[in-house]
């Protein structure tokens, strides 16, 4: 039996507790709602997470890569849409392979030649299955008269039908305050949701809106036009989503902290500590650094690849050689794609260790 103290380090831990806690919350604030909701996988690249999501009434899993698709697939994970568009010859042909491996995966598009280029590729028979993307501040096509005429394109061709709406605004997850957030996504669904009514009007079959995020779930889930939502982050949580506000205080404490990095103290020299987890151990992709738990007055900063160091002019507490020190990561989704490994513990006991198979899949 393995137990906290004996996991190798650094390394990725998950608290269960937390973890099934913040999924029996989404799920049944959806549900109370009526709407389905497609989880995004490319926060946890874990086909045990997938299942686990799936189990509390998910439809499936959102992919922002192909080949994380490919992965979710080859373990059984079904109701896939893979969010990028699939560009090429190469990315189009895996694509139409993994729709015959699973017949229920979607596709996102947003250019008519593309769509052509699937179409023209595709087996006669056996539809390619796709959603438009909209534009809001990434991919996509905008909404309205543009969209309607790609609807129209795929509507004229054999081999691709079209599903729905991809409607993600990555951009409002994390628009503070909230009621500022709240403006946007509000804004920004409402088009989402127009443009399926112009489409339908136009005799062209679009069940689907999906879209949402962590962030603006408690905004779309009360949209009627909105099908489903495709929130990520919520099952982990970080220190970005703690920062963006909730309705009654500017922390966010709808979701649990439930993802965190393990590391031990390997130098102790005069005021520092030093733990063997730096740039190789956490995202760097925001302007804020890891926070050590149960520290207080303990500020971490980067002290290269392998290394960080703990400030311990303001601690609580001396650290010495040996010592286990936690952190929540800045932004977990690119923090778990260093590690080959999600070790989910109950209490201080590891449950299990879960292979993080879709991790570096990026193509």
């Amino acid at each position: 039996m393995l137990f906290r103290g004996d996991i190798p380090t650094p390394a990725l831990l998950l608290d269960l507790d937390a973890f099934e806690d913040n999924i029996e919350t989404m799920a049944a604030h959806l549900k109370a709602r009526h709407k389905a909701f497609r989880p995004h996988g490319k926060t946890h690249k874990c086909p045990e997470v997938a299942r686990a999501l799936i189990g509390a009434g998910a439809v499936g899993c959102c992919a922002a890569r192909l080949s994380e698709a490919e992965v979710f697939a080859a373990h059984g994970i079904k109701g896939l849409l893979v969010t990028t568009a699939v560009v090429g010859k190469d990315k189009i042909a895996r694509a139409i392979a993994l729709a015959q491996q699973a017949p229920d995966t979607m596709f996102c598009v947003d250019d008519e030649q593309n769509v052509r280029e699937i179409n023209d590729a595709a087996e006669r028979g056996k539809p390619m299955k796709v959603l438009i993307d909209l534009y809001f501040g990434r991919t996509g096509i905008e909404p309205g008269e543009p969209a309607l005429r790609l609807a129209q394109s795929i509507d004229s061709l054999p081999n691709v039908v079209l599903e729905g709406l991809q409607s993600y605004d990555g951009q409002a997850a994390h628009t503070t305050p909230f009621t500022a957030r709240g403006a946007r996504t509000n804004g920004n669904m409402a088009k989402a949701v127009e443009t399926k009514a112009l489409i339908e009007k136009a005799g062209i079959r679009c069940p689907i809106v999906t879209g949402g995020s962590t962030g603006t779930y408690r905004f779309d889930s009360e949209n009627p036009g909105m099908t489903e939502l495709q929130p990520g982050s919520f099952i982990f949580m970080d220190l970005d989503y703690g920062k963006i506000g909730g309705p009654d205080s500017d922390q966010y404490r709808d979701f649990k902290n439930a993802l965190t990095v393990i590391t031990t103290v390997v130098s102790t020299p005069p005021g520092f500590a030093i733990v063997d987890g730096g740039y190789k151990a956490f995202s760097t992709d925001r302007p804020f650094a890891p926070q050590p738990l149960d520290l207080p007055g303990v500020e971490y900063g980067w002290a290269g690849d392998e290394h960080g160091r703990l400030d311990l002019s303001q601690a609580s507490r001396r650290l010495t050689v040996g010592d286990r020190v936690e952190f929540i990561p800045p932004h977990c989704d690119p923090t778990v794609n260093l590690y080959d490994h999600l070790h989910a513990l109950r209490g201080d006991r590891v449950e299990a260790v879960w292979p993080i198979a879709a991790r570096g899949k990026s193509q």
